[in-house]
């Protein structure tokens, strides 16, 4: 990790920089893959499955047959851990699911929202060498209680052109049964126009790498709604000189393990603690399983000296990490501060992990600096708000003047036309 010792705040802007690939040449490719799935539908999407996957692939959808072979490959012990995940996700997003009060604003005027849920949704969900098939509930579980009459999801199949059966079997407790073997940006582009197999979707959840976060960004622009940027994942860690360095390097490991794009940053004001994380670091690196993938972001990360938890929390919020861990003496007191973070973790034993798969929180979070004006997913994300209202004759008599008053303010005869004759017609 790059070390950083008291950097001006003038500085700061650049620290809070995440690395990227270049800009044009990534728009411009991912604009080419876009626009190929767009013309030639299930065409392009074999194309772009044989080179980037090296694979043929016939039939994009899973069978029910492998949907349910799936279990076959999932431990007890694992069916159980998913379940008590499932069963915390469902009990937080549930309590979000909250009908509202009519409101009468005054006499004769009713005002109220309806929640409905969104129709159509599409999952995104990382494959490869770390199929998270955990996104699968925190996507899903929150898409069946808003109550979306369809959800399908998109996921990239291995190099024999089959799904990771933990995709499968989270996909199948969920509830959900339309599931089609493609990745990358040619997936999102798949939901976003739909082709002969795969159908267009209203939105478009899930993370992502750059290239699957710059798709949706181009399919939002193009009119098809996406939850929020969800790129490279990303842990900031504030902790003092009470922080234990094994679970410090932990948490910055378990996070630089999701691909070489991700980053972590400690901030601390403890000058011994960096010492102490870097050495902890290399011997934990060295036991790793994907120590060479970590490693690689470990590199573009950083540690950083501040004066004390206040400079670094200030420091945070200039960041707006996705997951913000504090590990000091008073965790709830800092916490009190934070006003851009996607989700954040108090005390030495809430490891990020926790949120991750199994505590009840979304797992979904914005990433590169979007917390300052993103939320991460909730049952919210899946519904629309509608509004009503509804004027009694009480009401139009009592609100239809100032109505009138206010539309010939802004030159708009109509609008006033429509109240005037209603009002006319109550003095006949």
């Amino acid at each position: 990790m790059r070390i950083f010792k008291n950097p001006p705040r003038e500085t700061w802007e650049d620290l809070c920089r995440r690395p990227l690939a270049d800009p044009a040449e990534l728009d411009s490719e991912v604009k080419a893959i876009l626009g190929k799935v767009k013309k030639q539908g299930d065409s392009a999407l074999r194309y772009y499955s044989a080179e980037f996957d090296h694979i043929s692939i016939i039939d994009f959808k899973i069978t029910e047959r492998e949907l349910d072979e799936a279990e076959k490959f999932v431990s007890d012990d694992l069916k159980n851990a998913i379940r008590i995940a499932s069963g915390n996700i469902y009990r937080f997003h549930k309590s979000q699911l909250r009908d509202e009060e009519t409101v009468e604003t005054m006499p004769g005027v009713k005002c109220w929202r309806r929640n409905v849920a969104i129709d159509k949704v599409g999952l995104y969900i990382p494959g490869g060498s770390a199929p998270l098939f955990s996104s699968v509930l925190m996507l899903g579980i929150p898409a069946k209680i808003a109550g979306c009459r369809r959800v399908i999801i998109c996921t990239p199949p291995g190099r024999q052109g089959k799904i990771n059966p933990l995709i499968l079997y989270a996909a199948k407790i969920t509830g959900i049964s339309e599931i089609f073997r493609i990745g990358g940006a040619q997936a999102i582009a798949a939901m976003a126009y739909g082709t002969e197999t795969i159908p267009r979707v209203d939105k478009i959840f899930g993370p992502g790498n750059q290239y699957v976060t710059k798709a949706k960004e181009i399919a939002a622009s193009e009119g098809t709604a996406v939850d929020m940027p969800a790129g490279p994942s990303e842990v900031l860690v504030i902790a003092g000189p009470q922080a234990d360095p094994t679970f410090i390097a932990a948490d910055l490991i378990s996070q630089a393990e999701h691909g070489p794009d991700s980053q972590v940053v400690l901030l601390t004001d403890c000058e011994k603690l960096l010492s102490e994380v870097s050495n902890e670091l290399s011997v934990q690196l060295e036991r790793l399983p994907r120590k060479d993938i970590a490693a690689l972001s470990l590199d573009k990360s950083m540690a950083i000296l501040l004066k004390d938890p206040y400079e670094c929390i200030d420091f945070s919020n200039e960041y707006a990490p996705e997951h913000l861990i504090i590990n000091t003496d008073d965790p709830h007191e800092l916490a009190g501060k934070v006003i851009s973070a996607g989700s954040v973790f108090l005390g030495k034993y809430s490891c990020e992990s926790a949120g991750d798969y199994a505590s009840g929180t979304n797992h979904t979070l914005p990433t590169n600096r979007a917390a300052k004006s993103y939320s991460g997913i909730s049952t919210d994300s899946f519904l629309k708000k509608i509004t009503f209202q509804e004027l009694s004759r009480e009401g139009i008599e009592k609100l239809g003047p100032v109505i009138e008053v206010m539309a010939g303010a802004e030159n708009l005869a109509g609008h006033a036309e429509a109240v005037t004759i209603r009002l006319n017609s109550l003095r006949q």
